[in-house]
């Protein structure tokens, strides 16, 4: 039996490959490659196409025995959504909704999601527990939400159980240095920062300098994907010993504002990051970090890297291949 990787070309979906691959499962990568790369699979089997395409899921699940899905294929920008909504629904939303008819037709019974912290928007307390108000400040937020309320009804009415993983902030690069984020297609802090250190870009926009935090900058839960790929194959194994429907935080429950993050970047390269303040953008919230109890306890998962470990392995990398 093997595990169906949508949207395992990209950035967090082949960093969970690669894992699951080293911890002896057989994978199946479903990708569109519109934004993830062939190489980044390796010698996985990958199948190009769209996971609303019934007849290919279907043929896909199939052949290769697929009994359980990990769902990443999904745009994931919060500023762009609010400049083409309809692009994000029709993606997350409706493609998913598509997908799950597909895997249920096929007879598969668990999934994971990558889903979002995006969900909460601001919230009132931090860090934020899953028990937080739903509260999208985003198109893309709004997406995901509706994604896990489909979720809960797929497992009331097919018994397609699921874990929903509402990332905080993933960043960084596989420690041995193998695989990274591809900085021309993220719109994501830390590769921005590295882009900007290594004169690819203009300075990078920090946007927002009088939020009422410490040192005026937004402040964010930074969680390093390799970290992040090992909770994915803790939510295969939660539903594969029989575990419940859930949604789950994945962060490291420590808040890091945008100067520390660029302090650290100056640490890792041996010189200051070029920026200049901006506007604050809509749809970012003050500050956000997580709780991140039910995944110690429901998962047995603890994050083993921490800011500076982030953003060496970032500079390891994209020093590397720029």
């Amino acid at each position: 039996m093997s595990v169906l990787v949508t949207g395992g070309a990209g950035y967090i979906g082949s960093h969970t490959v690669r894992l699951l691959r080293r911890r002896g499962r057989d994978v199946v990568v479903l990708d569109t490659l519109e934004l993830g790369h062939r190489r980044a699979v390796g010698d996985v089997p990958l199948v190009v196409g769209d996971v609303a395409d019934d007849a290919l899921v279907g043929d896909t699940i199939e052949r290769y025995a697929v009994d359980a899905v990990v769902h990443f294929a999904a745009y994931k920008a919060a500023g762009e959504s609010f400049e083409d909504p309809g692009r994000y629904f029709a993606n997350n939303v409706a493609g998913t909704a598509r997908l799950l008819e597909s895997v249920h037709r096929a007879g598969v019974t668990r999934l994971v999601l990558s889903s979002t912290c995006a969900v909460y928007g601001t919230p009132q307390h931090t860090p934020v527990g899953e028990d937080a108000p739903i509260r999208p400040e985003s198109p893309y937020g709004e997406s995901k939400a509706l994604v896990e309320r489909m979720l809960h009804w797929y497992d009331t009415c097919r018994g397609l159980r699921s874990v929903s993983l509402r990332y905080f902030n993933a960043a960084g690069a596989a420690m041995d240095g193998s695989i990274g984020e591809d900085w021309t297609v993220t719109l994501n802090l830390v590769p921005l920062a590295m882009k900007a250190l290594l004169g690819k870009r203009p300075p990078l926009q920090v946007f927002g300098a009088d939020y009422p935090t410490a040192d005026g900058t937004a402040v964010r839960d930074y969680i390093h994907v390799d970290d992040l790929a090992d909770a994915h194959l803790r939510a295969l194994d939660h539903l594969a010993g029989g575990g419940a429907t859930t949604a789950i935080n994945v962060g490291t429950g420590t808040g890091s504002s945008v100067r520390q993050v660029l302090d650290a970047a100056e640490r890792a390269a041996g010189r200051p990051v070029p920026a200049e303040e901006a506007p604050r953008r809509a749809g970012d919230p003050i500050a956000l970090w997580a709780d991140n109890t039910r995944a110690r306890g429901v998962l047995g998962w603890v994050p083993r890297h921490d800011l500076d470990d982030i953003v060496r392995s970032a500079w390891a990398w994209h020093s590397a291949t720029a």
